[in-house]
């Protein structure tokens, strides 16, 4: 008997391209189901991230339609991270596996049928990996391979031209759900869960309709959040830079020491404004570093939820409300 399968999509004002993703998915569902790869009890299961526009509606209106969409609403917006999570962990107690992709359906959904297999092979976790970058522009494809160097350098594990295009079984999720930190990155946090993995290569699609909800600005702060949440390598690179510059300023003060005594001389006015500078600037840089880690440090300690969710359209929960941290 083919085990139960929900499809995780987080939506944040997705009106524009929810119509046709839909129809997308409930056919490839269905397709599945047909195949003897997912039981007929599988569900679409659309999180709804605070949208301001009709995205919560039309996934009423679509759960009224047919049993196969299942819903769930968050009180407020709390990022694609946090929305993601929260249909993954109300998904745990419902399906054998799930498979979480974005709205837009740039992924495939051609490769569920290869996903589902590997599930079958053994995989608790199945990742998403596109086969290429051609579709991005340069400073996009250069800005992510820099980006994957180096967090493989800080030391972080996350697999590479990956995003949240996964499939995780329930076992998997049990252990995902051990992980209580407030700062998500769910690209690291996976690949530390362990268990027998496999990979599916895809070409990325564009964007149905709509526009991205991760422009530049988001996109180096979810950067600076898988480095600063896993790592803190940047703050003994500070430590060694500081060793280094001590070094250079005592040599410094030397050679300044040995050529005002000489018969050339040289202006030590200028070399004192731009020791200040330059010493200044890398102390406020290093304090703001250590200030970005006790932040971070600030707000797990508090162990606020990180979500909490309004309401959820499903069979197995219908007229409750639950919340979950």
């Amino acid at each position: 008997m083919a085990d139960i399968l929900y499809i995780v999509v987080p939506c944040y004002n997705e009106e524009d391209v929810l119509p046709e993703t839909s129809r997308r998915l409930k056919e490839k569902l269905t397709n599945l189901i047909e195949h003897g790869l997912a039981s007929e009890q599988s569900r679409i299961l659309f999180v709804d991230d605070g949208s301001t526009d009709s995205t919560w509606s039309f996934i009423e209106r679509s759960h009224q339609s047919a049993e196969i969409f299942s819903g769930l609403k968050l009180s407020r917006n709390r990022g694609h991270q946090n929305a993601l999570l929260a249909g993954l962990m109300t998904a745990m107690s419902l399906a054998d596996v799930t498979v979480s992709l974005d709205a837009d359906l740039q992924d495939d959904i051609g490769c569920l049928d290869e996903f589902m297999e590997k599930y079958y092979d053994g995989c608790d976790i199945v990742y998403g990996v596109r086969a290429d970058r051609t579709t991005d522009s340069f400073f996009k494809r250069w800005s992510a391979h820099t980006y994957y160097n180096f967090m493989k350098k800080l030391g972080v594990h996350i697999i590479y031209n990956h995003a949240d295009y996964r499939l995780m079984s329930r076992r998997a999720l049990e252990e995902l759900s051990e992980f209580r930190e407030v700062n998500l990155f769910l690209r690291g946090m996976i690949p530390l869960i362990g268990y027998k993995t496999g990979t599916v290569e895809y070409t990325r699609n564009k964007r149905l309709a709509g526009t991205t909800k991760y422009p530049l600005r988001k996109m180096l702060s979810f950067a600076w959040e898988g480095i600063s949440s896993f790592t803190v390598r940047p703050i003994r690179y500070i430590t060694v830079l500081g060793g280094v510059m001590l070094l250079f300023s005592m040599l410094g003060l030397i050679y300044t020491l040995c050529r005002n005594f000489s018969a050339e001389g040289i202006s030590l006015y200028s070399i004192c404004l731009s020791s200040i500078w330059f010493i200044g600037s890398l102390q406020l840089l290093a304090i703001g570093l250590v200030g970005e880690y006790v932040g971070k440090t600030y707000m797990e300690v508090k162990k606020r939820p990180r979500y909490i969710i309004e309401k959820i359209l499903d069979e197995a929960f219908e007229n409750k409300k639950t919340y979950i941290s």
